[in-house]
Parts: structure tokens; sequence; C-alpha cells
């Protein structure tokens, strides 16, 4: 494949792929919950969530081919335990399109109504993936400017929202030092909300094949993002409180303090922004998630047309055509509700099988001159598994059975399906 993608661009694709609809509703309910401590909760999340960014910037140290946490888990633990994270990774990046396909629907719907109807859903959900599957197809370079585009595009508006409304801000609204008592159930809640707020960063090394020195430039990109992208949720949430009093009963916060402060031409911006949030991390979605098939496939799982690499565009066309269909199908059928929720946990699986596998990398090829030293030794990677495990145990009996459910049909696909194939290629190339 074609290795086109420089480190500025793997920033703006890594703060692409954080950055989304989210951040629109977040100030809200993280202020319900924890009322003017918000701010400082939002960047202690930050903090922790560096944790496992700082995992994976070591990981993708070591490795220049595709694959992310599954080529981890793989390389530290086996090729089962490598395939059923990459299986759930896959999982989650199929659902993840569906549903945001249908969440570009709604958020359009705010200022274009038609979008609410059958015909005009129909319009943005199949429009939105064909169109996002076309531009990966035709190239790694059309991909990464399209997301890097977006990314701009998404944060021009919080941009503007901070600039401008930091001049209206009230400070005995948004005082950080008047945190009062928040009780224990609401930090548990708002820990585990502003965490997974600042999920996505994890995608980002599965398509270290087609960057143009993966070794150096991941690590950079995702720590880069995690600055950026820390800094932008603290100052949104300080703007938000100090400019809309009952902040958290709002639906939707950025819109209401934006009309507050500046009229309704900011916050008709940032709601036309929460659509291009949206866009935007289907966008990295839609890059990625063949990325994890295509490993997946090199290893034998699944048939061997997946692995073809298109001889105009160089890119794994049939994997992202194949993901693109099964986004689209998934969309319209309405089932991807369920798997949107397994998705969340195949996420932490992710997060603590990278975590731990730094454990075991880091021993066998930390001492390669790319490979990106943490301090402390091993405390951070530790820190970083027993993060993961809080966040897997608080995700809900629910989900947790969904979750050994897919395990299991994976377990089946590894024993049952595989094609013979030559060894993994060697991961520490030269």
């Amino acid at each position: 494949m074609l290795r086109a993608v420089g480190r500025w661009q793997l920033v703006g694709l890594s703060v692409n792929d954080v950055i989304g609809s989210g951040i629109y509703l977040l100030p809200a309910a993280a202020a319900a919950l924890l009322g003017p401590a918000s701010v400082w909760a939002v960047l202690l999340a930050g903090l922790a969530v560096s944790l496992l960014v700082l995992c994976y910037a070591q990981a993708a140290s070591y490795f220049d081919q595709a694959g992310g946490s599954y080529l981890y888990a793989r390389e530290a633990f086996g090729r089962f335990t490598g395939f059923e994270v990459g299986w759930m990774l896959l999982l989650a990046r199929v659902s993840s399109a569906a549903a945001l396909s249908n969440g570009l629907a709604d958020a359009v719907a705010h200022f274009w109504p038609a979008a609410g109807g059958r015909s005009g859903r129909l319009l943005i959900v199949v429009g939105s993936l064909v169109a996002l599957t076309w531009i990966n197809v035709i190239g790694v370079r059309a991909a990464a400017r399209t997301g890097v585009t977006l990314a701009i595009a998404k944060f021009l508006p919080l941009a503007m929202f901070v600039i401008i409304g930091a001049f209206f801000v009230d400070l005995s609204q948004a005082s950080p030092l008047a945190v009062g008592s928040i009780p224990m159930g609401n930090l548990a809640k708002g820990a585990l909300l502003l965490l997974f707020a600042y999920a996505g960063f994890e995608n980002m090394p599965a398509a270290a094949a087609e960057y143009r020195n993966p070794r150096r430039d991941v690590p950079f990109a995702m720590l880069t993002m995690i600055v950026i992208v820390t800094a932008t949720y603290v100052s949104v949430q300080w703007v938000a409180l100090g400019t809309l009093p009952g902040l958290a009963h709002s639906s939707t916060p950025l819109a209401d303090a934006s009309a507050r402060f500046a009229g309704m031409w900011l916050a008709l911006v940032l709601t036309v922004g929460a659509a291009v949030s949206i866009l935007g991390t289907n966008s990295n979605t839609i890059m990625f998630g063949p990325r994890y098939l295509l490993a997946l496939a090199d290893d034998g799982f699944g048939p061997a047309a997946l692995t073809r690499i298109h001889p105009r565009f160089r890119t794994p066309a049939v994997a992202i055509v194949v993901v693109g269909a099964l986004s689209l199908a998934l969309a319209l059928s309405g089932s991807f509700v369920q798997l949107a929720l397994l998705s969340v946990v195949a996420r932490l699986f992710g997060y603590l099988a990278t975590a731990a596998s730094v454990l075991v990398l880091r021993k066998r090829h930390g001492h390669r001159d790319s490979a990106l030293q943490l301090i402390g030794g091993p405390l951070i990677p530790v820190a970083a598994t027993l993060l993961s495990l809080v966040l897997l145990g608080s995700a809900g009996v629910a989900n947790l059975l969904a979750a050994a459910v897919a395990l299991l049909i994976g377990a089946l696909i590894y024993r049952f399906w595989r094609r013979p194939v030559n060894s993994p290629a060697e991961s520490m190339d030269p």
C-alpha cells in the first residue's frame, strides 16, 4: 500500500476521531452530575486517558504495519487473543458507522427538517456512507485529506464558541473553586462519562501501513492530540458553565449558550458544527475499520479477496467496500443500536489488550532506537491496565453478556474459518 499520510495529517485525523458529537452534549451532562467541579473533572479525565494514550503511543513506536490493538495483542499474547481483540474492534467499527450515519440524519434535521422524514433520512444515511466509502477506495490521501478537512471544520465552531464566549463568562457560575459537595454516585457516573468522551484515539494506529513514518509520527500525533482535545474540552466546559444558567437542564447546551451571548447566528453555526462533527468521526470510522479487517484477513481469517490491494488506488478496496456495505445494511436495519452498545465494551477490550501488551512488548522491543520510552518503566502500563479493568467492570451486565456472546462467535470463527497462510510478516521491519 501507499505510505502517503504525514505527521500533521495524523494529528488532524486523531483529533477528528476523538472530538465527535459528544462535545455538544457533554457540558450539560457533566454539569448535571458534577456542577462547577465539572471543569476540573474534564481536565482530570484527560489526564487519566493520557495513560492509555501513552500506552498506544509506546506500542505504535514498535511497529509500522496495520492492525493497531489487534497487532499489539497478537504479538504479545498470540494469535487467538489477537484475533478476539481484532474481531471485537471490527464489530465496534461497523456498528459505530451505522449509528453515526443515523446520528448524522438526526443532527441535520435540526437545520434541514426534511432530513427527519423517511426519504430525507434515507438520503443522508445512504449518501454519507456511500460517499465516505468511495473517498476511501480512491486513495488514502483522499481519505486523510477529507478527515483533516472535517477536523478543521468541526474545530472552528468550537473555537468560535470559546473565544467569543470567554468575554461573557460569569465567574460566579464558572469558578471551579466553588465545587461544593458531590454525591459519590454522581462522581462515579461523571468519571465514566468523561472518560468515554475522550474515546476514539485507539483507532488511528490501525492504518499504520499507510503512514510515512508510523513509528515516530503515530506517537507524536497521539500525544499532540490528547493535549489539543483536553484543552478544547476544558475550555468548552468552562464557557458553557459560565454563560448558560441552568446548563444542566439544556438538551442543546452549546447552541443555547451561544444564542445568549452571540445571537442565533452562532447557535446555527454550532448546530451545523454538530452535524459536521458526526460526519468527521464517521469519515475516520470508514477509514480505519477496513484496516482491522485487512489485518485479520492477512492472517487467514476470512476470504482471501479481503487482502487485495487495488492496483490503481493502492488501497484495500475490497475490505473498504465490505465494511461500508455492512455498515449501510446495519444502519438501514435499525439493529445497530444493540451493536452500538456492544461497541463500548469492545473498545474497552482494545484498551485492556493494548495496555497489557505494552508490559510484554517493552521487554522485547524497548531497546530499539525508535522506541518511545515512558517515564517510570512499567508504572504507566500497569496504571492503564487497572483503569481499563475498572471501566470494563462498570460496563453493565447486559453489555458484558453481549460481549461474551461476541467473543464466543469469534472463537468459533477462529476455530473453523481460517485459511492456510504463510507465517505473519515480520513486524519489526528494519
